[in-house]
């Protein structure tokens, strides 16, 4: 295809980008949270949204399967961000990466204290890093599902993963004990597009430029 093809995942991400995709000329035809349709075309008949998995939004757009696409910075960090344009935080999906722990385990003392903690986390590199710089030992358990079941069960002392409200860890008995990182979603670009569409895509990255950036 010839147009421009954007890489969107559902939820969140997808309905606070509809402010800046509306301020660049472009309105999806359907919603993909009812629609089972995973190639969504536009008002614009050169501009089309696929649907994936937040995850592989910088995949596609790094192998040239999307001209550019939404990811929070967390799914970036993961991912490496090679071959990558990021020219601009998008100020949406905001959250916050955070080291959680059962009600009652003496974070601060088991760190004072050099313990080796297990650590449930899907965000591997995002943990290793942290818990690197503050030279605490830890052992990382790589999770896809329920964070917050891990510590309940006996499976790890901590937890590492996205707080938005802290509701789902007061549920569960859970407490922040640290800040990792801020978590916005970023606008991110296929390099070799940037030169080959330039004209195409370079009014819509301006338009989104203008509308985070009044």
């Amino acid at each position: 295809m010839n147009g421009i093809t954007i890489a969107l995942s559902k939820g969140r991400i997808f309905e606070e980008t509809l402010p800046l995709l509306a301020a660049a000329g472009i309105v999806p035809d359907e919603n993909p949270d009812t629609s089972r349709k995973l190639i969504i075309q536009t008002s614009r008949p050169d501009v089309r949204v696929v649907v994936v998995r937040a995850s592989d939004v910088p995949t596609y757009v790094q192998h040239g399967a999307a001209d550019l696409g939404v990811a929070g910075r967390d799914v970036l960090i993961e991912h490496g961000g090679a071959g990558l344009y990021q020219p601009l935080d998008l100020n949406i999906a905001r959250c916050r990466m955070m080291v959680a722990v059962p009600e009652g385990f003496d974070y601060a003392h088991a760190v004072r204290q050099g313990a080796r903690l297990k650590v449930a986390t899907k965000y591997l590199r995002i943990a290793r890093e942290h818990f690197a710089a503050k030279g605490v030992h830890v052992d990382l358990i790589k999770l896809y599902g329920s964070m917050e079941l891990a510590p309940l069960a006996g499976l790890a002392d901590a937890i590492v993963d996205l707080v938005s409200t802290g509701s789902t860890l007061k549920a569960n008995r859970l407490v922040a004990v640290e800040h990792v990182l801020d978590i916005s979603s970023r606008l991110i670009v296929n390099q070799a597009a940037l030169k080959l569409k330039r004209e195409s895509l370079a009014p819509i990255l301006d338009a989104f430029t203008a509308a985070v950036r009044p």
